[in-house]
């Protein structure tokens, strides 16, 4: 490795807390095209047993600083050109640790379009600067001379050389640097209203007359400042402490005139300033961004791990007013059986209404539904107390309201015409709200991650970055739970570390022409998936059907001889209670050495064989089955309920207790301790205890708390 990317691996190990050799065995590992979950999963001696998001960290850190380098390397080249390359200057190009700080180095020498300040030297006015420097007593007289085209009087001349003082003053790196300081400790952003006609629904009401020190401001203030003032509603500007920033300047002259004066005022209001306002309101949104979409991206990991109700005879059932609910039943495998539409709720007439739980009642009693999946879109509420009065006749039918986000986004995909080309848009999402309940991730793979409606401010962001991430919480999600081969949607196999678009839909299209894929020796036979595809993607599929059971569990082929090594010397031969004892009692250093294999590889061999086909989601709680209805009259303050956290945001978290909207418990209402953030207590897809804190009847709103009543202080 070249010297720079060894500056780049100490680097990386220091800002992240790790060791040399991990940062070093990541990158290598990488550019032989291994994938973050692979190595995550299979090469944990090499790297120390570092996880998916720090292999990610290191890989980004070390893109960043690359690029870092390479522009420092481009700004030295071009200043040397120059000849003004200083032992210091490089010292501090070269000791920079961020791009910004970099080009602010380089401002002074950069090629710049003609200014004002270009002019007056070209006209020979710098030697007119340089007596205003040293407070010549005659300046008018002195300007005289300098009089020339363009510069036509004695005052044309001092204001050219004023010019160029202004320039070399707003160019210089330690003013510059001060006053960034000075606004990040001491300056107010503020906010004031600029067109009220825009915000109708209030909701930037409390930016109207809103003032913050530029330290405190929190990432979602910054992103609804940042909204509010795109949609014209908003005029965001600082607050500064002109006096301190002025004094500062002017402490490097030791007399001063009156051109000295403006030459600073002017360098300081119109050009200096302005750019570091601009730097930090950069710096504040691109870290708002970043807080904004890792906490997205956690709502997204949590809900992809919701745990699946799996062997269940699922009705879905998409509620609308006036267009009827469109039905779908699906077997325990997730297959569609049938579809149906029926009108529950007004408009529809009572004749239409007791017609439909006819056909609900002989849905349940033909299939022998055993759980009805009701989307939370509109007409939701009215669909649950219809679907409650029917199951009052089948006690051993639940239902549970679904979060159908992005199902319509689904329904109306290509995705979707291609998975059931015959039906409906409306039969798709119905069937979608279906199997989100069987196989949360299997389903919610198939849609855009931005459309899951677990974020905030997910429009604000950067989209690219927003994407990277998202898809990156689904790589690693679909990785950890695993594949079934033989079962999967395109959608998922393209999530398995190893696979893309063309070789999933090339697995599926050989299922279908050649029938079960028996072994994962078989998926060798695919179109396009060649030796490194294999090794990356094999340890994450699945095929319950195997004559060989280690390719029904996260134990990778290149691991299989170890395997059978291990059972022998443990006279294994089936896998029941005694065996499972004896793999429980192996002293893992010394058997790790004996089979010639890592110690974590074998900790996670062991772990494999005694939970077989074992699923990760299994450790998280399944959704809330509910009977009976809730209305928001039921309620009284300090009752008890039970809940499902639908979001987590920076000032609280949604909670579903199964009435129209969703409660909010505030950040304050979470804990007995100081917290600095909702998720540091709630994640999304927790089934919670809380309690009825407020009850706003005529907003339809519920403020809920998850401590006790008497425990509030």
């Amino acid at each position: 490795m070249g010297g720079m990317e060894n500056t780049n691996i100490k680097q990386i190990a220091t800002d992240l807390g790790l060791g040399d050799q991990q940062v070093e065995k990541v990158i290598a590992l990488t550019s032989e095209g291994n994938t973050i979950p692979f190595i995550a999963r299979y090469r944990k001696e090499l790297t120390g047993n570092l996880d998916e998001v720090q292999i990610k960290s290191i890989i980004e850190l070390d893109k960043s600083l690359t690029a870092l380098s390479e522009r420092k390397a481009t700004v030295l080249a071009k200043i040397e050109e120059q000849g003004k390359l200083t032992e210091t200057l490089k010292k501090a190009i070269e000791d920079a640790s961020k791009l910004a700080d970099v080009e602010e180095l380089y401002l002074p020498y950069k090629e710049k379009r003609r200014t004002k300040a270009t002019i007056a030297r070209e006209a020979g006015l710098f030697p007119l600067a340089r007596l205003i420097l040293q407070n010549k007593a005659s300046l008018e007289a002195e300007a005289e001379s300098f009089v020339c085209e363009g510069f036509d009087t004695a005052d044309k001349a001092l204001a050219g050389a004023v010019d160029i003082l202004i320039e070399a003053l707003s160019e210089d790196v330690s003013i510059r640097s001060f006053v960034n300081r000075e606004i990040e400790q001491h300056s107010l952003i503020t906010s004031t209203l600029k067109d009220e006609s825009l915000d109708e629904k209030k909701i930037y009401q409390i930016y109207y007359d809103f003032s913050e020190p530029v330290r405190k401001m929190q990432g979602y203030r910054v992103l609804a400042l940042n909204r509010g003032e795109k949609q014209g509603i908003l005029k965001v500007h600082f607050e500064h402490n002109l006096d301190v920033m002025t004094r500062f300047v002017e402490a490097r002259f030791k007399e001063k005139n009156a051109y000295i004066q403006k030459a600073i005022q002017e360098a300081l209001k119109k050009k200096i300033i302005p750019a570091m306002e601009r730097r930090i309101r950069s710096e504040l949104t691109e870290r708002a961004e970043d807080g904004a979409i890792s906490l997205f991206a956690q709502n997204l990991r949590n809900l992809l791990l919701v745990s699946p109700l799996k062997g269940k005879m699922v009705l879905g059932f998409d509620p609308a007013f006036r267009t009827g609910a469109k039905l779908a039943v699906v077997d325990k495998t997730g297959k569609l059986l049938t579809t149906q539409v029926i009108y529950p709720v007004p408009p529809a007439n009572q004749t239409k209404i007791a017609q439909s739980k006819k056909d609900l009642a002989q849905l349940i009693e033909d299939f022998g539904i055993e759980i009805i999946a009701i989307g939370n879109g509109t007409a939701s509420r009215e669909s649950e107390a219809f679907v409650a009065e029917v199951l009052k006749d089948y006690p051993d039918v639940s239902y549970v309201i679904v979060n159908e986000s992005g199902a319509s986004v689904y329904s109306a995909s290509e995705l979707a015409r291609k998975e059931f080309p015959d039906l409906t848009v409306e039969k798709r999402s119905a069937i979608s709200i279906a199997r989100r309940l069987q196989d949360p991730l299997a389903e919610l793979v198939k849609i855009d991650p931005k459309s899951i409606g677990v974020g905030q401010y997910q429009h604000d962001v950067s989209q690219k970055k927003l994407a990277e991430n998202l898809d990156f919480v689904v790589d690693t999600v679909v990785n950890q739970v695993g594949v079934n081969v033989n079962t999967a949607s395109p959608a998922l196999l393209s999530h398995v570390s190893g696979l893309n678009k063309t070789i999933s839909e090339n697995i599926v299209k050989y299922r279908e022409e050649n029938g079960m894929i028996a072994s994962r020796q078989d998926i060798k036979k695919v179109p396009r998936l060649g030796e490194k595809a294999f090794e990356q993607a094999a340890g994450f599929l699945r095929i319950p059907e195997s004559d060989n059971f280690l390719d029904n569990t996260g134990v990778h082929p290149e691991s299989y001889k170890a395997v059978e090594r291990l059972l022998e010397k443990l006279d294994i031969t089936q896998l029941d209670d005694s065996s499972k004892q004896k793999l429980q009692a192996v002293v893992i250093a010394d058997m790790a050495e004996e089979l010639a294999i890592g110690q974590e590889t074998l900790k996670d061999i062991i772990e494999d064989l005694l939970k077989p086909g074992r699923d990760l989601r299994d450790h998280f709680a399944a959704p809330v089955l509910r009977q009976d209805i809730l209305d928001i009259s039921d309620l009284s303050l300090g009752q008890k309920l039970e809940g499902t956290v639908r979001n987590v945001v920076d000032f609280g978290a949604f909670v579903d207790i199964g009435l129209h909207d969703d409660g909010l418990i505030h950040i304050s209402q979470m804990s007995t301790t100081f917290i600095n953030h909702p998720s540091q207590v709630v994640s999304v897809g927790d089934i919670v205890t809380v309690w009825v804190s407020k009850i706003d009847t005529e907003r339809g709103k519920i403020n809920l708390s998850l401590v006790a009543p008497n425990e509030l202080n």
